[in-house]
């Protein structure tokens, strides 16, 4: 473990079980049908790495980079988006895949843009949710854990760059942070 980390909150192994729950449903609901993997960059990137092979229906894969914030520490709910989609998604079946949903605001303003492009379907993927921390209401269609307000890191979660390699998810020491 590493000396930064005071507690494991999700194992390696439970992080795999989570993917294969997850990629289950998403190959039931869909399927007869394609789907686009939309990556919520950075964070998502080892999550919708590891999904999109343990999902067995036709996918393709976009990113998209956004923000809220800013030079605030508050999200303004107005997103910028930093990079968009690389193709249109009108009359696909979408799934957005972020790694952790806070307070919702980025979230429900990138859902509303991309519905506003028309796509067939518009569904969310989150590995963790912190709903005591929520403003906006967003709908997760498949979630891998709800969390308590924790400081958590690792396996695409970060803290100034730095612990998204880790391959389990834990609770960074608040005097790294601090």
């Amino acid at each position: 473990m590493n000396k930064d980390i005071q507690e494991v909150v999700f194992s390696q192994e439970e992080l795999d079980t989570m993917v294969c729950r997850i990629a289950e449903k998403i190959n039931a609901d869909f399927a007869d049908k394609e789907i686009l993997l939309v990556g919520l960059l950075k964070g998502s990137v080892v999550f919708i790495t590891d999904l999109m092979r343990k999902i067995k229906v036709p996918c393709s894969i976009d990113f998209m980079s956004v923000s809220s914030y800013g030079k605030s520490t508050k999200s303004s709910g107005v997103v910028n988006v930093k990079m968009d989609l690389s193709e249109e998604i009108e009359g696909k079946n979408v799934l957005i895949v972020e790694d952790i949903i806070d307070s919702g605001n980025t979230l429900s303003a990138v859902l509303e843009l991309l519905e506003s492009r028309k796509p067939a379907s518009l569904k969310l993927v989150s590995l963790l949710s912190k709903p005591s921390r929520r403003e906006k209401e967003v709908t997760i269609d498949y979630l891998g854990s709800e969390i308590d307000d924790l400081f958590v890191v690792g396996y695409g979660l970060d803290f100034a760059e730095k612990y998204r390699n880790l391959p389990y998810i834990g609770v960074l020491k608040p005097e790294v942070y601090l």
